[in-house]
């Protein structure tokens, strides 16, 4: 894939006099010139690219879950911890300080039961969803870096725990463009800001045209979606004159990639103008499909309203789609009480089971992966006897994915017996990643973006394809 950068042209000069006298000089010029080189071109950053080798999925509905759901209280059934719930354990850390801690066990808040021909056990947390577990395969040994919010959602979706840097999403535009100009390539969709906010669907040093499009359930998802021209033509005609200066300003500025992905935004959004409205009228759906996803006819918010805006995003050949059910506040971190869990995911259960329905018996399944993660899990331990929540966890926590390539109704990976550590196949973040990217046809090795002088990508230095998640 060929490597863009943010070099630009009118230092050239500066440089050459700042290091003229280096002997450095040839392999710095060298360096400068061969970034420079890609920039004398306009290309349209957005154009559809071409797959490392043949894809498994054509897109991606990323499900998240903010603020860390407990692992032991909804995909990984523990029965040592219902029986051993009082008792003490040691561990040698406790909310990110290092030392020798006892803690007292503490028991699910839901049962576990065996679902679908898999036989894969979830909690009655999730009823909705335990019905489409011969579709999910789910992972019970994710890790992750950071055990605070903000470092962990960062990582969950950019791969970095410290530093701001391009999102999944904005990765896989970046890497395989799109299918409709006139739909971004990445939307999200949240009706509240997450934790690390906008960095969750940034695209940071990649070309501005691959961040996110942020939409927010409600009458106007989408601000400034509706013409202020009194006319289509009139509009038009200004578009028209707008673009005229653009590309004259564009070829004075020696094709900077940056004022290019400028441009196409503008583009994208006049054909956003013509065609997301449409999207978002859910009034040609039938009653069927609404009642699949729990969603009155008429309401434009829940999550249920997220789920089928999603599918008819995804119909439309947007990329990535993430949904985000809340935000950095009233979510499932659950520390004073883990029964807050339950109207969350009452929130999302149904909707996202009707959503896996609905692809399904549309055969887009068949080529669309969908994802559900969340930052970290929870402590299947607490300071306290008779403590009513859970803490962060980040040693070991669950996620699964569902349709294009992946291996379902099964599980993978394993946690110990209290659901404390990974007791067999870990899946840190970067594996989780590199998986995804794969089934997308990408290979997180080579899908890189040289930015001050170095190639960076999504997985860092890290990552393996798991071959077990795949079919």
């Amino acid at each position: 894939m060929k490597h863009q950068n943010h070099f630009d042209p009118s230092r050239r000069g500066v440089l050459r006099s700042m290091i003229g006298s280096s002997l450095l000089l040839p392999g710095i010029v060298s360096e400068l010139l061969a970034e420079e080189t890609g920039r004398s071109v306009s290309v349209d950053p957005l154009a559809p690219k071409s797959t490392h080798f043949p894809a498994k999925a054509k897109r991606v509905i990323f499900l998240y879950m903010s603020g860390g759901v407990s692992h032991v209280d909804s995909w990984d059934p523990k029965p040592k911890l219902f029986e051993d719930a009082g008792k003490t354990v040691s561990v040698n850390e406790f909310q990110g300080r290092k030392g020798d801690f006892s803690m007292f066990l503490k028991r699910p808040q839901w049962e576990f039961a065996p679902h679908g021909q898999s036989g894969i056990q979830v909690s009655s947390l999730f009823p909705h969803m335990a019905e489409c577990v011969d579709d999910l395969c789910v992972i019970r040994s994710m890790k992750s870096d950071h055990t605070n919010h903000y470092e962990a959602t960062l990582g969950i979706h950019t791969g970095s725990f410290t530093f701001a840097r391009p999102s999944i999403g904005a990765w896989l535009s970046y890497g395989l463009g799109t299918d409709n100009r006139n739909l971004p390539s990445f939307v999200v969709i949240a009706p509240h800001s997450p934790y690390a906010g906008g960095q969750v669907w940034g695209s940071d040093f990649l070309p501005g045209s691959h961040q996110g499009t942020l939409v927010v359930p409600g009458p106007e998802p989408v601000a400034n979606i509706h013409r202020r021209s009194p006319s289509s033509r009139l509009q038009e005609l200004e578009l028209a004159a707008l673009a005229r200066r653009n590309q004259r300003h564009l070829q004075s500025s020696d094709h900077d990639p940056l004022l290019a992905a400028r441009i196409k935004s503008f583009e994208t959004a006049f054909g956003m103008q013509a065609e997301m409205p449409e999207v978002f009228d859910l009034s040609k759906e039938s009653d069927a499909t609404l009642k699949l996803y729990g969603l009155e006819r008429g309401s434009t918010k829940g999550f249920a309203w997220q789920c089928l805006v999603a599918r008819r995003l995804a119909e439309r050949g947007v990329r990535f789609v993430e949904l985000i059910d809340v935000g950095s506040s009233s979510n499932w971190d659950a520390h004073g009480d883990m029964l807050t869990h339950a109207p969350l995911a009452a929130n999302v259960d149904q909707p996202i089971a009707g959503l896996l329905k609905d692809l399904k018996q549309r055969g887009m399944l068949e080529d669309t992966l969908v994802v559900w993660t969340t930052e970290f899990g929870r402590t299947s331990f607490n300071s306290a006897a008779g403590a009513a929540g859970r803490e962060h966890h980040h040693w070991v926590f669950s996620s699964w994915l569902a349709g294009a390539g992946v291996r379902a109704g099964t599980t993978y990976g394993e946690s110990d017996e209290f659901g404390i550590n990974v007791a067999s196949d870990p899946v840190h973040i970067h594996d989780f990643h590199a998986t995804i990217l794969h089934l997308m046809g990408l290979d997180h090795e080579k899908l890189t973006y040289r930015h001050t002088g170095r190639d960076y990508r999504l997985t860092d230095v890290h990552g393996n394809v798991i071959q077990g998640l795949l079919a």
